[in-house]
């Protein structure tokens, strides 16, 4: 027997088990814009991207601190034989001298670059630049991840807008059967409308379900890509009548392109890198000067004669220079390589140019063509709508054949499809050709 201390906890388990499942099924109604903002915080690639950035920023940091001298310590302890002495060759046996066995060093010295070829400043622009280059993959991840939303997010909300189509004709086409049934009854019709009224709305019904598979899937592919959980539920929160976006003219667009295109920037960043590789392989044919100073404290005194069984410190400073002389053999190939290597890349920047300028007419182009294909579908409608009274008229009074008045309800439905589909390719259309032209 459950005590009403176990009854009590039981019920409360009850309800909260029942929240958190209600919770889990509460839809989030959510805009387009609030959407990409989960993913900014959500999506993997995006994260993925941002950590990137960040590793390039320590780069960077890195590459300046090679401005900073180079500091080394150092500490040695060592045990020293006696010194053999062979005074009579190494075939006879020498001479064994004493010495003090054991031996310690301490010291430190720096090092301070003045002038190197202006490597290290070069070493620097190049982390700076491939620094900028990330960030532009970056902006170019979170917009292939913002058009891929957007794709999903519409495709999701054409299968809503689809359903609310279907359960508003399943609506009609009960009313009509049971019109059609009356009428059968009263030896009005055959009983064969009956059966194609009837088989129509099964098929009807057949397609809600899968409907419904398809708001499932896009859903859970939404929820996924904006970084939330499979359980949730996302119901898209915007119109299908709002406007896409104007449209420019392709000069405008192009325009666009060349200032914020996410590729043009990325290879116009690796053009600049090739030009830096060229400019480091011109510097090895340079000299190497810097400041040093060092200094260290020895026991034994051995540096010196006479030796001493003592400590003893000694230090330098002054400058060092260097000059690489085999460079001037060495380096001519190197060169040429880094050369050749900036020739292709300015020829590869040329097609990113010219497959952009492709992409914007394509994009502009389709645009175009689905604002015009919305025209049409409307027009569509309008005819298929006058076409449906038309024959409903004509049908109940005895003037035409079940198959006319199933043909025209489908034809209606049908036109509404392809208005509803033709609204959501102008939007993605839309997002493509901003996606394009760096704006998305």
């Amino acid at each position: 027997m459950c005590t009403n201390t176990q009854r009590v906890s039981f019920l409360l388990l009850f309800i909260l088990l029942s929240v958190r499942v209600t919770a889990q099924k509460t839809p989030l109604h959510l805009s387009l814009e609030q959407v990409w903002e989960k993913a900014a915080t959500g999506n993997k690639k995006v994260l993925m991207s941002e950590l990137r950035v960040q590793s390039s920023e320590e780069a960077v940091k890195n590459a300046k601190t090679e401005r900073l001298p180079e500091i080394n310590a150092d500490a040695a302890y060592a045990r020293v034989t006696n010194m053999a002495i062979y005074e009579d060759g190494y075939f006879k046996a020498p001479t064994q001298f004493p010495v003090l066995h054991n031996y310690y060093k301490i010291g430190g010295e720096a090092y301070f670059n003045v002038y190197n070829g202006n490597k290290t400043n070069l070493d620097i622009q190049k982390e700076e630049t491939e620094h900028a280059i990330i960030e532009e993959q970056k902006k170019l991840t979170i917009s292939d991840v913002r058009f891929n939303l957007s794709v999903c997010y519409l495709d999701l909300e054409r299968s809503c807008k689809f359903k609310e189509l279907i359960a508003m004709d399943i609506a009609d086409q009960e009313k009509q059967l049971a019109h059609i049934r009356e009428l059968q009854k009263n030896g009005v019709v055959l009983k064969s409308d009956v059966l194609r009224a009837t088989l129509k709305l099964s098929r009807q019904k057949m397609g809600m379900v899968r409907i419904d598979n398809d708001i499932a899937i896009a859903g859970q592919k939404l929820a996924i890509m904006a970084g939330e959980e499979d359980s949730v539920m996302i119901e898209p929160d915007s119109s299908l009548s709002d406007n896409a976006g104007p449209l420019k003219s392709y000069a405008e667009y192009l325009e666009d392109a060349a200032e914020h295109s996410y590729g043009y920037k990325i290879s116009e960043g690796e053009t600049a890198l090739r030009k830096l590789d060229l400019k480091r392989v011109k510097a090895n044919v340079s000299p190497r000067i810097g400041l040093f100073a060092e200094y260290a404290y020895t026991y034994p005194q051995i540096f010196l004669y006479p030796y001493e069984g003592a400590a003893y410190g000694l230090g330098m400073y002054g400058v060092k220079a260097s000059f690489p002389i085999s460079s001037f053999y060495q380096n001519k190939h190197k060169e040429k390589a880094a050369a050749l290597n900036l020739q292709r890349q300015e020829i590869e920047h040329q097609e990113t140019g010219d497959v952009i300028r492709q992409q914007v007419k394509e994009a502009w182009l389709r645009y175009k063509e689905a604002l015009t294909r919305i025209d049409v579908a409307e027009t569509n409608i309008r005819q298929a709508t006058e076409n449906s009274r038309i024959v409903h008229n004509t049908y109940f009074n005895q003037l035409s054949l079940v198959t006319d008045l199933l043909d025209a309800d489908t034809q209606l439905l049908q036109t509404r499809f392809d208005l509803v589909s033709a609204q959501i390719a102008a939007r993605v259309q839309y997002y493509q050709l901003q996606k394009v032209i760096g704006n998305l």
